[in-house]
């Protein structure tokens, strides 16, 4: 029997970040974090990550599109389209301003009370990511984030106290945000937003990484520990961002070499399923004499804080030529990275791929014999609002059908165990790596500008309607 459609109970809705829509920056005794220092960019221009809040610089994230204020409008939206869930993150510095607290906020504490309830006066599960690209400033400031082994702690009571208030609001949570992201150790947004680390001509970024890293990944473990025991139901999953990398040719080395950069990757979520490190990672640490603080107890913790599920964003795949670089060790593969000439681009120059993501439903199932959940996929794009206010949007719904026709492929043809899909900026926000709202991916367009112009009215694209119809059909129709 040929089975059409997703199965019962599938977890459909959309997916967001706090800092990139609530605003509200310093609303309810909120402190700053890594994502209120970081200014506007655009494609091609970083965003600079400014030593604490500049006046005179514009920092897009500050006011975002103010869900902060705007959620029970956008919540209905949501039900109007039929989410099943609804993946957003909790602002860490709302709970501890500055991280270090012994107490949390309760004005913040208050504010998620208040946005789970709406969800679920809708029938809505909250999918929660605990430290999503926001960690206090302050916390970098004084103790070089998790560059520092104290930070684990600080990470701990704030997800403790997460877990404590909303044991019976939330069901799904994630640890942290595309933790592998820190693999290209180069790149400031990388390092800044996972690690908390800044970056300086004076240091070695690959050796911080994999302290700061392994850290992070004991914070992690800790983490999935204190929530078995605060309720058991929990489901507590990692999160990646899967990029999966190509050989750009049938040579040998070029082979060699995409099975090294997807190991760079996959090594942090290896660790999160398995409680270990890869024996080839293992191996690279030891030559190299980076994470040189790993105790006994730390290895007990990460055998016995191992996650439920794996999440994973999905945007576009790489491929790699070894003609630029050497295949022996696992750094930074950014002058290997060559054009796939099979693959369109996006404005932004990002490979569209579709049965990239059937082949890493399939490379995640065969790897760790967990649950999936895609919680990030998504077209970041430039539309037009017509004279009579409609929004066509033709070219997201043809890049998302496309993608949901090959994870339909991977749930009914290959066995894929695929909890939900949650598109990114399911109402347009502000862009993480460019600070713009014109990369825009929503269903739902917000009236705001690059220069923070506009009314922040919300307005119904094409999408929405299509989204809605895939959602009612449970993924039979997706013309």
């Amino acid at each position: 029997m040929v089975v059409n459609s997703f199965p019962k109970g599938f977890l459909w809705g959309g997916a967001v970040a706090a800092h990139q829509l609530e605003g509200g920056w310093q609303e309810g005794g909120k402190g700053v974090s890594v994502a209120d220092v970081m200014t506007a960019g655009e494609h091609g221009v970083p965003r600079q990550i400014t030593k604490g809040v500049i006046p005179g610089k514009n920092y897009p994230n500050h006011d975002a599109i103010d869900f902060y204020g705007h959620y029970k409008e956008d919540i209905a939206l949501f039900a109007e389209m039929g989410f099943k869930c609804f993946r957003t993150s909790i602002a860490w510095t709302r709970i501890f301003p500055n991280g270090d607290e012994t107490k949390p906020n309760e004005d913040g504490l208050k504010f998620y009370d208040d946005l789970f309830a709406e969800c679920h006066k809708y029938g809505i599960e909250p999918v929660v990511t605990l430290a999503h690209f926001e960690m206090p400033w302050h916390l970098v400031e004084k103790y070089n984030g998790f560059g520092s082994r104290e930070t684990i702690d600080f990470f701990v009571r704030f997800a403790t106290t997460c877990f404590e208030r909303y044991k019976d609001s939330v069901k799904y949570w994630m640890t942290f945000n595309e933790i592998d992201n820190q693999a290209s150790f180069n790149n400031d947004f990388a390092m800044a937003t996972n690690s908390g680390l800044l970056l300086d001509e004076n240091s070695d970024n690959e050796a911080e990484m994999y302290q700061a890293a392994h850290y992070e990944l004991v914070a992690s473990a800790l983490a999935v520990k204190e929530g078995k025991k605060i309720n058991p139901n929990f489901m507590i999953g990692a999160m990646i961002n899967y990029t999966p990398a190509y050989p750009a040719s049938s040579d040998p080395a070029d082979i060699l070499l995409a099975q090294r950069v997807n190991q760079r990757r996959f090594w942090f979520s290896d660790v999160q399923a398995w409680g270990e490190y890869p024996k080839g990672v293992e191996a690279y640490l030891n030559q190299k004499g980076f994470r040189p603080d790993i105790t006994t107890e730390d290895k007990i913790v990460l055998k016995e804080g191992t996650v439920d599920y794996i999440g994973f964003s999905y945007y576009q795949s790489m491929t790699v030529s070894a003609k630029n670089g050497d295949t022996d060790h696992l750094s930074t593969p950014d002058k290997m990275i060559v054009e796939n000439s099979y693959l369109e681009t996006s404005d932004w120059g990002w490979s569209i791929d579709p049965i990239g993501l059937r082949y890493g439903l399939n490379n995640l199932t065969d790897r760790y014999h967990l649950p999936l959940f895609i919680v990030e996929n998504g077209l970041g794009a430039v539309d037009q609002v017509e004279a009579d206010g409609s929004i066509h949007d033709p070219y997201r719904v043809d890049y998302l059908r496309k993608h949901l026709e090959e994870v339909k492929k991977a749930v009914t043809l290959d066995g894929v165990d695929l909890m939900g899909y949650t598109p990114w900026g399911c109402i347009d926000l502000v862009s993480a790596s460019t600070g713009q709202m014109s990369k825009r991916y929503g269903f739902i367009y917000v009236d705001k500008d690059d220069e923070g112009q506009g009314t922040l009215a919300r307005s119904r694209k094409d999408s929405f309607y299509w989204y809605q119809k895939v959602i009612k059909t449970n993924g039979a129709d997706l013309k």
